[in-house]
């Protein structure tokens, strides 16, 4: 069966995404858990380690507090308290933290960074998967054992303000709540306001034994202009003047004889220095944990806060309220919490969290017996028997007192070594989905390069062997083996597999899928060793008698495979945006060589070759010098030695823009310069060139309704950017009161969907009605129009100099590089990856969540709409690749190109994600056990899956393009 390159490229990706998503679903791990589904309970704690007479006791001791309140502000990064603005920004909680009754610790997150992990992690005590960032987005309700239920079970009056994921986490759990929307960063003053109206008459209240506020408005200002921003030191000291409220109604209400009252101040992740979170930077992970109570000792100075783990809040809130541990808490009790209590109950507390960890590591590890923090427990439990025998015996020597410490050293070391062992584990890998989803990974990339010479051919046609394949007995045998390997594995298996819980017939399909294609392959090699030299493989741009490699090729092909080799490194994927400037370099000087080989020392060799590229036709790709007169052959020969030069300075100038990557990421950049105040002038300058040079290279080849659009556009994304304060009008001279730029911003999209329509109602016309191609090439270039103006409202205001060169260096590449010197499309297609992998790194991204910028996903929105809000965001995100794979369509679509151009781009886009992704998926596997993956290659697996959806989808266009195209011709 004959197929054409875009189609055959197409179906390989859609599968490829299929197989992907299957891998990912195994991928990323369930977090540790215990498989018992009831909840923990007070009638289930062991009984005191004693073999006395006397009866051992099962119970807790006494709590600890009465009442606590929580106050959580969201990115609240440690260096904001214990650093050395502390005494600016937050001077109450300062000083309560070097005078106060107060215990300090700098609490450290684990990735991911992002909220709703954090509570699950402050609740449960245990480490999210990285699944939850995408379950950030919605929560569903929290099944398993945590402390907001065992609280209500306990009968705990619980009183909730702040994100409302809480209330999606805990449906039913508060007995009054008020929550707001998290994900709306434009709003920073009324996402706390919220909070903070309830306040005054909720502590004036006793009916509540629980008080949570979440405050968001830090966390807003950081994802809207950075931890350096001049409102974050309002917001901390506002965050202040709270703590302060709510410190001195609870010493009022404080009664001699009762428990003490417990307040803790902590963050539920940090804050990077561009302002967002998600990975594992220090300034991310680290937070600031403090703990208020006059059960404390009163603090005679500053002193250097400990260090803990985030998850260690879970079990200390547990014991401190009379409450038993969540199962699945790897956490450990924060032991200075309970100092003051008796030697008998600090004990009694560390037995309990040691027995519940090591039940834990039981039902988690095979061979728990042998981990070194369960046999230092056991020992150590041993020993508190023998202490308490001799306490209750009436010992009271100083030897039974340094004996009950050095059982508590024992028992603190015991439940160190647990605790890190099971975090180390970090989940259950479904190891069977994993490897069918990398089987369907490799097979596809095996038959995309078996493809490649008939992909590539001057036919562009492939030619598969389905129905030879479908009809042999191999293929029904290997149903029946694959099928019998599913049922060994589903019934033998200890924990479920998401792949064994699909119904039958979509497994069978996915065993008649791999049987297929591993048939497919084996008739495709034997053809290929039969045909020998595989003399049908031409080059497409190459009229030859077999395959011929120039300097140019050879480059492509080791770039490419460079990078593919250089993901096996984690600070090759952290630092993965030098590899592509490395890469987009050296293609600039090798495109130079080119330019000077080819019109200058080869056209004197041969002077009758210039006048046949001068009398060449002018397609719709005409250049933008045309219109100033520069049509003269000497010019654009000129323009074309100068054009590589050109674009390595523009690569160069927009490395400065925005720092990126992890080590680095730090340093201050040119981004950072211009959206200081007192830059705002030269921003506003800069910012207003871009738009003009923005609208100059675009509006060239659309009708005169959508250059009209464009233009007014265009000058409503100056308005919306002076609206939020970032430029200036030139008539502005004083302060003016800033909006959020709804209207403006609103004002955009209308113009948007315009150009968008009008140019979809050409491109329909063009394939529907008539077989004008000028009038198709009109169509997509008004739809690439669109984008463009939709991406200049998103890109922060220092960025779009980076979105101006963008399209400058595309269409200078596209008139006196790519069409003049006669590139192939393989070769065209190469270099519009290189570029658009570069320009993602250009425009700020890395492989880190937290350099994704969600703020984008609120522009022109006065609500939290999800479906605006992802698609944004994820459109500002990718919006390099996006550019200019948009960019190759329209190329690669003009009017003197065959559809064999357009099936050699789709083959090459396809075989490009495919490499990387097939050797991605081998790697995250052999390295599934290491704990770094998951700050490091677990982002950068989302990252490529996203991109690896998204050439599928343009690969699609393509490949509905090519097929309007043979309809018409037809």
């Amino acid at each position: 069966m004959k197929v054409r390159s875009s189609i055959f490229a197409s179906l390989c990706l859609i599968l490829e995404v299929l197989g992907i998503a299957l891998f990912l679903r195994g991928f990323f791990p369930v977090p540790i858990k215990s498989s018992f589904s009831s909840k923990s309970k007070l009638s289930d704690l062991p009984a005191e380690p004693f073999t006395g007479s006397s009866p051992n006791s099962s119970k807790l001791p006494d709590p600890l507090f009465k009442r606590v309140v929580i106050m959580l502000i969201d990115a609240l990064r440690e260096d904001f308290v214990f650093g050395s603005n502390g005494r600016n920004d937050m001077p109450y909680t300062r000083h309560l933290v070097e005078r106060g009754s107060t215990h300090s610790f700098v609490a450290k997150a684990r990735a991911p960074t992002v909220t709703m992990p954090r509570i699950k992690a402050l609740t449960t005590g245990s480490i999210p998967g990285f699944i939850d960032v995408v379950m950030n987005l919605n929560s569903p309700a929290l099944l398993e054992d945590n402390l907001i239920w065992q609280a209500k079970a306990a009968g705990k009056r619980m009183v909730f303000y702040g994100d409302d994921t809480w209330i999606k986490l805990f449906p039913k759990h508060f007995m009054e709540y008020d929550g707001t929307t998290s994900f709306f960063v434009s709003d920073y003053t009324e996402v706390d306001n919220n909070v903070t109206r309830h306040l005054d008459s909720t502590l004036r209240r006793d009916d509540w034994d629980i008080l949570i506020l979440h405050f968001l408005g830090l966390d807003h200002i950081g994802h809207i202009s950075g931890p350096h921003s001049s409102l974050i030191q309002p917001k901390l000291l506002e965050m202040d003047d709270i703590l302060k409220k709510i410190h001195g109604s609870l010493i009022l209400k404080e009664a001699e004889g009762t428990l003490p009252y417990l307040l803790v101040l902590c963050g539920d992740h940090g804050m990077s220095e561009t302002g967002s979170h998600g990975g594992s930077s220090e300034h991310e992970v680290n937070t600031p944990l403090v703990l208020i109570s006059p059960a404390f000792k009163r603090k005679a100075g500053m002193e250097k806060p400990s260090t803990v783990e985030q998850v260690d809040l879970a079990p200390t809130l547990a014991l401190g309220l009379g409450l038993p541990i969540s199962q699945n808490s790897v956490g450990r009790l924060i032991q200075p919490v309970a100092e003051e209590a008796s030697l008998r109950d600090q004990l009694r507390f560390l037995h309990v969290n040691g027995h519940q960890l090591g039940c834990l590591l039981k039902d988690s590890t095979p061979a728990y017996e042998k981990e070194v923090g369960y046999e230092q427990f056991r020992v150590a439990e041993k020993s508190h028997g023998n202490w308490l025998k001799l306490m209750v015996e009436g010992n009271t020597s100083e030897v039974l007192t340094n004996m009950g410490k050095k059982v508590l050293k024992q028992y603190l070391e015991a439940l160190r070594a647990m605790s890190a062992a099971l975090s180390k584990q970090l989940g259950r890998y479904d190891m069977y989905s994993m490897v069918v989803g990398m089987v369907l990974v490799f097979q596809l990339l095996l038959l995309l390069l078996l493809a490649m010479p008939e992909a590539l051919s001057s036919a562009s046609l492939v030619d598969l062997p389905v129905s030879s394949a479908l009809l042999s007995l191999p293929f029904y045998l290997l149903c029946l083996l694959l099928s019998s390997v599913h049922v060994l594995v589903c019934t033998s298996a200890e924990s479920s597999c998401y792949f064994c819980s699909l119904s039958w017939g979509l497994v069978f399909g996915v065993v008649a899928l791999s049987s297929a294609l591993l048939c497919i392959l084996v008739a495709m090699g034997a053809r290929r060793l039969s045909l020998g030299s595989m003399s049908s493989g031409k080059s497409p741009a190459r009229g030859g008698g077999g395959w011929s490699l120039s300097e140019l090729d050879i480059l492509l092909l080791v770039g490419t495979a460079g990078h593919t080799l250089s993901l096996a490194a984690s600070s090759f994927v952290e630092e993965e945006h030098q590899v592509w400037y490395f890469l987009l370099n050296t293609l600039c000087l090798a495109v130079f060589q080119d330019v000077c080989r080819k019109y200058f020392r080869e056209r004197r060799a041969n002077a009758g070759q210039v006048g046949s590229l001068e009398d060449e036709d002018q397609d719709e790709m005409a250049s933008p010098l045309a219109d100033l007169g520069v049509t003269d052959m000497g010019s654009e020969r000129w323009l074309a030695l100068v054009t590589p030069l050109f674009t390595l300075v523009c690569c160069r100038l927009l490395r400065s823009f925005n720092q990126t990557g992890v080590q680095w990421a730090h340093l201050p950049d040119l981004g950072h310069w211009l959206n200081s105040s007192e830059h705002k002038v030269v921003l506003s300058v800069v910012t207003t060139m871009s738009l003009i040079l923005i609208y100059f290279l675009v509006q060239r080849r659309c009708s005169w309704v959508s250059k009209i659009a464009l233009a007014l556009g265009l000058l409503g994304v100056f308005s919306y950017r002076a609206a939020v304060g970032n430029v200036m009008f030139p008539w502005q001279h004083g302060s003016r009161n800033l909006s959020k730029g709804t209207v403006e911003a609103r004002f955009v999209y209308v113009f948007v969907l315009g150009i968008l329509f009008t140019g979809s109602k050409d491109l329909l016309r063009s394939q529907v009605i008539t077989t004008d191609a000028r009038l198709k090439s009109r169509g997509l270039w008004e739809i690439y129009s669109g984008v463009v103006l939709l991406v200049s409202l998103l890109f922060r205001a220092h960025n779009l100099p980076v979105l101006c060169c963008c399209l400058l260096v595309q269409t200078l590449m596209a008139q006196f590089i790519w069409k003049k010197l006669h590139y192939d499309a393989a070769q065209t297609t190469i270099m519009h990856y290189w570029f658009g992998q570069a320009f993602f790194y250009f425009q700020g991204n890395s492989n880190s969540i937290a350099t994704v910028d969600i703020s984008v996903g609120f522009v022109g929105l006065e609500t939290y709409v999800e479906s605006l809000a992802v698609f944004l965001t994820a459109l500002s995100t990718y919006a390099g690749p996006l550019l200019w794979a948009a960019h190759l369509v329209c190329y690669l679509s003009s009017e003197n190109r065959s559809s064999v151009a357009v099936g050699h781009g789709c083959y090459c886009l396809a075989l490009l994600r495919s490499v990387p992704m097939a050797a991605y998926v081998v790697l995250v596997t052999a390295l599934r056990y290491h704990l770094f993956i998951w700050s490091v290659f677990s982002p950068k697996l989302m990252y490529e899956s996203m991109h690896t959806l998204l050439t599928a989808a343009i690969c699609l266009f393509f490949t509905t393009m090519e097929q309007s195209r043979s309809s018409s011709r037809l």
